[in-house]
């Protein structure tokens, strides 16, 4: 028997980094909303009790680092499974892109565990294991829009966000979110008006939820990597009039309320980067 569960990417509206914690981590709020490019999980039994990944990628490890492995193995620890399992993962979601696609995999093992075994296991339960396995996870079993606060396992659930396109460009590089939080310096952080961005879910209002998204992360990231400056750049002089750096880059993306605006500014990126996607918000 095959189940199968879709892993959505994430875009974050707001990002902000509060403070250092004494476990070594940082207090962050998180505004994140699901889009309409995604990873497909599939989900078998083994007969043996062991997990076995299967994906074809050069650069996702298909071993006990990869997020859907250590998803499994925290899933069957916990709820004392002697079942094997072989996941499949068919990357869409570009690696190392600040779009979650490693965090997605993980929630969408989770849930797909939950359904293929028949346990019955509430979301938040599922939510709170996923912590233990990425600050991204929390969010990710939830879906759709949401603020995640603390290490990321504080989830709480928003209203959509109007609709409309979202143009996203990754550049030829990866990015460690490690390495950007290393290189944190909090007194020297551009914070984003967050409550303004939920005010505008609230009221979906487009030009305020534009006007006002923003990440903390960004400005550390393009004085490493300027390509991603260089994207930005673009964008906006495509007349895009929300376009911000999502998670710890390198991905940019815009947000476009009409479809030939949208389509107009997909194919110009085209033609100065090699991964572009023109997609609807889900959240």
């Amino acid at each position: 028997m095959a189940l199968y569960e879709k892993a959505p990417a994430k875009i974050n509206l707001a990002l902000d980094v509060l403070s250092k914690r004494d476990d070594g981590y940082h207090n962050v709020e998180m505004l994140m909303t699901t889009i309409d490019l995604a990873d497909r999980i599939e989900l078998c039994s083994l007969e043996q009790d062991r997990i076995k990944i299967s994906l074809e990628s050069r650069y996702v490890p298909s071993d006990e680092r990869n997020l859907a492995y250590k998803a499994a193995y925290a899933f069957k620890k916990k709820y004392g499974i002697n079942k094997g399992i072989h996941i499949n993962i068919e990357k869409n979601i570009p690696v190392s892109a600040g779009l979650g696609g490693g965090s997605s995999d993980a929630a969408a093992v989770l849930r797909g565990l939950n359904r293929l075994w028949s346990l019955n296991i509430p979301m938040d339960e599922l939510a709170e294991l996923g912590a233990t396995i990425g600050s991204d996870v929390p969010f990710c079993v939830y879906g759709n829009t949401g603020i995640a606060k603390g290490r990321g396992e504080i989830v709480e659930r928003l209203a959509s966000p109007p609709s409309c396109w979202v143009v996203l460009a990754k550049p030829d590089i990866g990015v460690s979110t490690r390495t950007i939080f290393q290189r944190i310096n909090i007194e020297n952080l551009t914070h984003p008006n967050t409550a303004e961005i939920i005010d505008a879910l609230t009221n979906k209002d487009f030009k305020q939820m534009c006007a006002n998204i923003g990440n903390a992360l960004e400005e550390i990231t393009l004085n490493v990597y300027p390509e991603v400056q260089r994207i930005k750049d673009v964008m906006r002089q495509a007349g895009a009039p929300g376009v911000l750096m999502s998670g710890s880059g390198p991905t940019v993306y815009s947000l476009i309320e009409h479809y030939s605006k949208a389509k107009r500014i997909y194919n110009g990126m085209r033609g100065f980067c090699q991964e572009v996607y023109l997609v609807r918000l889900l959240g």
